[in-house]
């Protein structure tokens, strides 16, 4: 048989039932959509993922400075040997002990047995470059600075959460809290601390107030870095800030860029690459049943093709044709469809779309080979009739 023959007797076969046809790439139509979204949501979402992860983590350095009874292992003044470093951006020192934890803060010294006398706040010692390390943003007043801890001065910045258990909502007419009986002035409220949300519910103060809380030493050192800078300077801080002990401090580090996209697309495509298999499956069952009916349908003309001469090979070849052009055109339609759809959610969220164009052009193959596996079994069943009972 001509294989111009065949094509046309397989297209004849498809559309001579258009609308049955359609309804039978439907199923394969939304499996390749499904698996062109997966695929195209995933690496856009990962790449915008990297985008924010980079904008908040990939940029942040953390290290962790163990206490000594001996001696204090990171000086305060160390922090402005750090931000000599190429890369570094800024960089905090903070001083947080566990009795600094949990202590009485209160608006006023008025004792008011029907109310509640303070509330427990955590209180920390931190640099004055702390806003600019956590991306933080001052919601009313100012943050203490360099004259303020050389006059010693007893200033205070709150944390939103904490000064809002206060009730302090207003500098203006300085208002002030009572730490162990002794007040200070609060000159701020900060907010935004994007990066140690810890610091939203405590008090901050200068580091030479830091001793009237048991605060002498550096716990904590904040640092943040120019993009792709991160690594480089996680190797480097330890020894900037002591020389003497730099492999006692713990630097953490974030992971790298490349490992959160690969690990945000994993996800994506596990969730939903599921789901995309059973709607291909969904549509080859679908096709394999149509077919199935189809041939039960035509009968009489394939006993009329065998008795004209017709082998079992053209008649299987004829079906599986069929199967592979209308899992074909539901290939060529999901693909469409899904591009159009990962563009779309992109445009809408503001996102790059990023879209592998070998995916797109594998899903009409992919469809195409749904539609012949599904084909299979009816094909076959089609070529073993023999004329005489096809025609009776």
């Amino acid at each position: 048989m001509d294989i111009r023959d065949l094509w046309a007797e397989s297209m004849a076969g498809m559309l001579a039932r258009p609308i049955r046809s359609a309804l039978t790439t439907l199923g394969t139509v939304l499996g390749i959509t499904t698996l062109v979204v997966t695929m195209g949501i995933a690496a856009t979402a990962g790449n915008q993922i990297v985008g924010r992860f980079d904008e908040l983590l990939a940029t942040s350095i953390t290290v962790e400075v163990p206490q000594s009874s001996r001696q204090a292992l990171v000086s305060w003044e160390a922090v402005a040997e750090l931000r000599r470093l190429r890369g570094v951006l800024s960089a905090t020192a903070l001083a947080q002990s566990d009795k600094s934890s949990n202590l009485v803060v209160t608006a006023n010294n008025l004792l008011d047995p029907t109310q509640v006398a303070g509330q427990t706040l955590a209180v920390v010692a931190a640099t004055p470059n702390l806003q600019a390390t956590t991306h933080g943003r001052l919601l009313a007043g100012r943050f203490y600075d360099a004259g303020h801890i050389i006059r010693r001065d007893r200033v205070v910045v709150l944390g939103e959460q904490a000064a809002a258990m206060l009730g302090i909502t207003r500098l203006d007419h300085a208002p002030a809290v009572f730490i162990n009986d002794r007040a200070y002035t609060v000159i701020g409220i900060i907010g935004g601390l994007q990066r140690e949300q810890i610091l939203a519910g405590a008090v901050l103060v200068p580091p030479t107030i830091g001793p009237d809380f048991g605060l002498k030493n550096v716990t904590r050192v904040l640092v943040g870095t120019q993009l792709g800078a991160a690594e480089l300077i996680a190797r480097q801080a330890a020894l900037a800030l002591s020389p003497n002990h730099a492999g006692e401090l713990q630097v953490i580090a974030p992971p790298g860029p490349k490992r959160a996209r690969d690990g945000a697309q994993d996800d994506v495509n596990g969730l939903f690459l599921i789901l995309g298999l059973v709607s291909l499956i969904v549509g080859a069952v679908g096709i394999a049943n149509v077919t199935l009916v189809t041939i039960m349908e035509r009968v009489a003309e394939i006993g009329l093709r065998r008795a004209l001469g017709a082998t079992r090979r053209n008649i299987a070849a004829q079906f599986l044709l069929e199967s592979s052009l209308i899992g074909l055109t539901g290939g060529v339609i999901g693909a469409s469809l899904g591009t159009v759809a990962v563009v779309t959610v992109a445009a809408v969220r503001h996102w790059t779309p990023v879209l592998d164009i070998r995916l797109a052009l594998a899903a009409p193959a992919a469809g195409a080979l749904v539609g012949l596996l599904a084909g299979l079994y009816p094909a076959l069943r089609a070529a073993r009739m023999e004329p005489v009972d096809a025609l009776r």
